[in-house]
């Protein structure tokens, strides 16, 4: 077995890496770039060694970089994690040449599998299904559309050599195909080195659904089950699910036998991922495979038991697979869910920043891995429900523009789906993350989504169950009125604690009264408090009552209550009145008054906001790439006005109604803030 192995990543997929090849005595290398000195995978390694500067193509993806940083520390094997020179076959070459490992497949299946229209041609020829569409080279703009036409709208412009949604576009006409070719092409090049273009019919009503193989370098080779994908925005996965909810044992049977055949076709070793697409019929047709460890390969880990990596790692050290497919068994259901530096209440735009708060939820060891011995926190209590987070931040780290915007991965193990979902909601409104925009709210909102709840989702869930962005989650009635009772409660142990406030003056007591207001939703609810040393009885002015207890204190950040018996996760900033609360992607300002305070509060305006109709924001941090229109200029809704790129991807910002570009404040090359002003119009 090696003994030193160095990650050429970073992030959270190199902290991975090092908490496996910690378990299996190895020692570990971490490479960084100057916004990465500070870094967690860099304080995990036992050595790390700087490789240049912050963009990741003076850095990440240099080859001569990494293999200079292989010969300072001696390292015997290098994994590659996922982006960056992961599916690079001049990186495996480079490595063979040195006579370092590669914890990856040979460089030939990598040029196979890795080439996107090399894959379809190679898949049809093992007899996997495929789906139509023109793999060879497209030239130009004029080519694309009318090679889409040829196909029939809509159709999926995809890189060749492109993966994790990057360089990837849904054309639905000419004009369509033609800005998306360009921007697909462009975002290839600046991602991966490869503008190379294909274009494939786009499936409607798809599932996304891959299958895991391993395979190691004495012919063995098996899958793994599958992993539900189908909660994509933007093609960027969101949330994973292992099994499909949609899979019958037939179908799982007939999509892991292709995969094993295609695998075996290109002499394929280490993990691999092949992705299909699946009808409503459950048809499938194969997509591409990626020769890599995928970024959601935690919830195979957990219903089966193996530890990828340390497959990859035993694999690339000439070792036998331990496990054949008459092994291979699924237990329970396993969730992840992709927690991003995205701000979900400006359309997901990605958002930057410093973490002045990051608390996720206590990891718990149950389940397969954690009966395999395989659980990365080993001293996690046992539990029913498992919940694991894979992170490469800390509280107090800086969130990057020159990177994906990942956070974490929250992922939760349970018996069976509904108590994996029911463990994501809790350990969801467990995470405390401030600082930057984030998905979170939005993560809870899709757990709670009946259509999510009930599998009958496709990759178009979020496009069809959010056409208009996403505004917050509305809860139902009978939560907000649990919501209503903890507020009350936690508002009476706050004017408990004030009472106690030493100084006062004499024959000046502060007195409670136990009627309040509650203030949700744009409702007042009056009610009756009646505390003791357990918690507080809440009685409405409906008749009905709630019980709430908690050991929450003023000024926590986080309160874990129980209501009625039934636990709630509330996230805590005190405001003027009372509290902002946010609970299942909700966000609530819940104000408690006196009934006095209540009459009063009754007769306050309003402050109305700020007009930026006639202006054009920049939405999050970025580059201005482009400027499509000049001062003087007539534009028509829906036009294009402005490119931003942020965190590797471009963002065409487009007029939302007719009129004159009045002034243009930003310049190409021009490095913006969240909400300055690129433009004015009449």
């Amino acid at each position: 077995m090696f003994k030193k192995l160095l990650i050429a990543n970073r992030g959270e997929i190199a902290c991975r890496v090092i908490k496996t090849a910690r378990r299996m005595g190895i020692q570990t290398v971490a490479v960084y770039s100057d916004a990465d000195r500070n870094a967690l995978h860099v304080r995990m390694a036992d050595e790390a060694v700087h490789i240049g500067p912050p963009q990741a193509n003076q850095s990440y993806i240099v080859i001569d970089k990494i293999m200079q940083a292989i010969r300072e520390t001696g390292a015997e094997a290098v994994h590659p994690g996922y982006g960056f020179l992961s599916e690079n076959p001049k990186f495996a070459a480079a490595l063979a040449a040195e006579g370092v490992a590669f914890v990856g497949p040979p460089q030939g299946a990598i040029e196979a599998m890795g080439d996107k229209i090399t894959s379809q041609k190679l898949a049809d020829e093992a007899g996997v299904s495929t789906v139509p569409g023109h793999m060879g080279l497209i030239e130009d703009a004029d080519e694309a559309a009318r090679i889409a036409a040829e196909i029939g709208y809509p159709v999926m412009i995809k890189a060749s050599a492109g993966g994790g949604g990057k360089g990837m576009r849904i054309a639905w006409d000419d004009d369509e195909a033609r800005e998306g070719f360009q921007s697909s092409k462009n975002e290839a090049a600046n991602s991966f080195g490869d503008d190379r273009i294909f274009i494939e019919k786009f499936v409607t009503q798809p599932r996304h659904i891959e299958i895991q193989v391993l395979a190691d370098q004495h012919g063995n080779c098996i899958y793994l089950g599958e992993r539900e994908c189908s909660i994509q925005r933007r093609n960027q996965k969101v949330i994973e699910e292992a099994p499909s909810p949609f899979l019958d044992e037939a179908t799982r049977r007939a999509m892991g036998a292709q995969s094993v055949r295609l695998a075996q076709a290109v002499g394929y070793t280490s993990a691999g991922t092949v992705e299909f697409i699946v009808d409503g019929d459950r048809n499938f047709y194969f997509l591409e495979m990626n020769t890599r460890l995928q970024v959601e390969h935690p919830v195979t880990e957990l219903i089966t038991g193996v530890d990828l990596v340390e497959q990859m790692i035993r694999v690339a050290a000439g070792e036998k697979l331990s496990l054949a497919q008459g092994n291979v068994t699924l237990t329970g259901w396993a969730m992840e869910s992709r927690l991003y530096a995205e701000d979900p209440y400006r359309g997901f735009l990605p958002s930057i920043g410093r973490l002045t708060r990051y608390r996720p939820p206590e990891e718990v060891a149950a389940g397969p891995l954690a009966k395999a011995g395989k659980w990365h926190e080993a001293d996690a209590p046992a539990g029913e429900t498992a919940v694991r987070n894979d992170t490469g931040v800390f509280e107090g780290g800086e969130i990057s523009m020159y990177y994906d915007p990942m956070i974490a991965k929250l992922c939760t193990w349970g018996p069976d789906r509904a108590q994996a979902i029911e463990g994501m909601r809790l350990a969801l409104d467990r995470f405390e993350l401030e600082g930057i925009g984030h998905n979170l709210p939005f993560l809870s909102a899709v757990m709670d989504h009946p259509k999510f709840t009930s599998g009958d989702m496709t990759t178009a869930f979020i496009a069809e169950e959010y056409p208009d962005g996403f505004d917050g989650a509305v809860l139902p009635e009978a939560e907000l009125t649990r919501v209503a009772a903890a507020a009350a409660a936690m508002n009476r142990v706050a004017e408990i604690r004030r009472t106690r406030i030493s100084g006062r003056m004499d024959n000046h007591e502060r007195r409670i009264g136990d009627n309040c207001v509650v203030v949700i939703g744009g409702r007042e609810i009056a009610a009756t408090v009646d505390a003791d040393r357990d918690g507080a009885t809440v009685r409405f002015q409906d008749r009905t009552t709630h019980r709430v207890t908690s050991d929450w204190r003023p000024g926590e950040p986080l309160a874990r209550l129980q209501v009625d018996d039934a636990p709630l996760v509330l996230k805590v900033n005190r405001v003027a009145g009372g509290f902002r609360l946010r609970t299942r992607g909700a966000d609530m300002v819940v104000k408690v008054f006196t009934p006095r305070q209540a009459e009063l509060a009754r007769l306050m305006p309003e402050k109305a906001e700020a007009d930026t109709s006639k202006m054009l924001l920049c939405p999050m941090p970025g580059l201005v790439v482009k400027l499509h229109v000049e001062e003087g200029a007539e534009v028509q809704e829906g036009q294009a006005l402005c490119t931003i790129e942020a965190m590797k991807m471009e963002n065409i910002l487009r007029a939302e109604r007719k009129s004159k570009v009045a002034k243009v404040n930003a310049a190409e090359g021009d490095s913006l803030a969240v909400d300055e002003v690129i433009m004015e119009f009449e």
